[in-house]
């Protein structure tokens, strides 16, 4: 718990082609061995990632990929594992050396960098043995480039500088709801404890929420649902905020006064993660679900799933509940997002806290490309429930 989670780290991302040093290269900017260097071609195979922090930029991961020139059928799935890392990249540095002569394919990366808008730095590695000409590659690459040597740690400190100053402003927002609360405000907080939370700590997205209240100088009261009740009675007044858990939305509705003001953790995510207009937007097509639609419930952890789960029980039999209709729902976990969402009428992501809002944000996008709605689990009950415009209002 002492450590910035992955998602909230802005991630750095090397791409190249085998052999030109991008795992040095990692090994340099950390100042640890953590990457497997060898003379031999293609000796990274899946992303490596390295959390760690990258003075003065903050907290980082830092990911080392296999080369974008990879070979066979096995090279074509590491290749493959390498482009899955563009939608989780907030800054790209793109690796050359001497010995590549032809730049066909760092041209080809290049443009899907751009095409995506990843701020990029050009680092020409092996400096040491033989160095290539900057201008000419600014002729073909509009990019910042660093001239270094990973082996001998060569300008290793400029690379830095570079990443300082091209690290995108807006990889993350600043705050959950600092723009919402004001400091002495009381927020409470309702964490229902089922078989679903964690024994003996609370889930990622209520800690989050938590600190982001202590920091913007707020009062956090953090209670189960069965306890809302007596907290509200304890009070002097009424809280001025309360961030329930999407899955009791009803009974803390149907408990708290109307001009009490009302969200939930999974809505604050969807905000703090990716667009929330358009997940609302996406939520108001729940209705439109008939039989024999599809629908795609997107989880971004891997758990093991026990009895009652939200994904695999609750969500789809409150979706046909509403709809009446026979619907067909897949639940997909973890990093992998179907490439063609054609087949799907909806898309209802979980609240993303652990991915980095870029990755939310491509899911989004890809979503859009294909005309297909989105929208995420809290944005969906509440909807179902007749409140969303209660607990969105103030966020939009």
């Amino acid at each position: 718990m002492l450590d910035t989670p992955k998602a909230n780290r802005l991630h750095i991302a090397i791409f190249g082609r085998r052999n030109a040093g991008k795992s040095s290269l990692i090994n340099a900017i950390t100042g640890q061995e953590i990457a497997l260097v060898s003379d031999f071609a293609g000796t990274t195979t899946d992303p490596v990632y390295k959390a760690m922090e990258l003075l003065p930029i903050g907290p980082v991961v830092i990911i080392d990929t296999a080369g974008i020139d990879d070979e066979g059928e096995v090279g074509e799935l590491r290749v493959k594992k390498t482009k899955e890392v563009l939608d989780k990249t907030d800054l790209a540095l793109l690796v050359f050396s001497a010995e590549n002569k032809d730049l066909s394919m760092e041209n080809e990366w290049y443009e899907n960098l751009k095409e995506r808008k990843i701020p990029t730095i050009g680092v020409i590695n092996k400096v040491d043995i033989k160095d290539i000409d900057e201008e000419e590659l600014k002729k073909e690459f509009d990019i910042p480039f660093v001239k270094v040597s990973a082996k001998s740690k060569l300008n290793i400190g400029k690379l830095k500088e570079a990443i300082q100053q091209n690290a995108p402003d807006d990889y993350e927002m600043k705050t959950i709801l600092g723009d919402v609360v004001k400091p002495k405000d009381v927020v409470v907080l309702v964490a229902p404890q089922d078989i679903q939370a964690p024994k003996g700590r609370l889930i990622l997205p209520q800690v989050q929420v938590i600190r982001d209240i202590l920091d913007n100088d707020a009062l956090a009261l953090t209670v189960k649902d069965s306890e809302l009740h007596d907290i509200l009675k304890v009070l002097n007044r009424k809280p001025d905020l309360v961030v329930t858990d999407s899955q009791v939305f009803e009974k803390v509705n149907n408990m708290l006064d109307k001009d009490i003001p009302l969200t939930s953790f999974s809505i604050l995510m969807a905000r703090y993660k990716g667009e929330l207009k358009m997940l609302i937007e996406g939520a108001k097509t729940i209705d439109t679900l008939k039989d024999g639609d599809k629908v795609l419930i997107a989880e971004s952890c891997t758990h093991h799933p026990l009895r009652g789960d939200i994904g695999r029980e609750k969500l789809p039999n409150w979706l046909k509940e509403r709809t009446k209709a026979n619907l067909e729902i897949v639940v997909n976990a973890g990093v992998d997002f179907p490439e063609d969402l054609s087949e799907y009428k909806l898309i209802i992501h979980c609240g993303a806290c652990m991915f980095n809002r870029k990755q939310m944000m491509t899911r989004m996008i890809r979503a859009k490309e294909q005309n297909v709605p989105i929208t995420n689990y809290g944005v969906a009950i509440a909807y179902m429930n007749g409140i969303l415009d209660r607990v969105t209002g103030m966020l939009v």
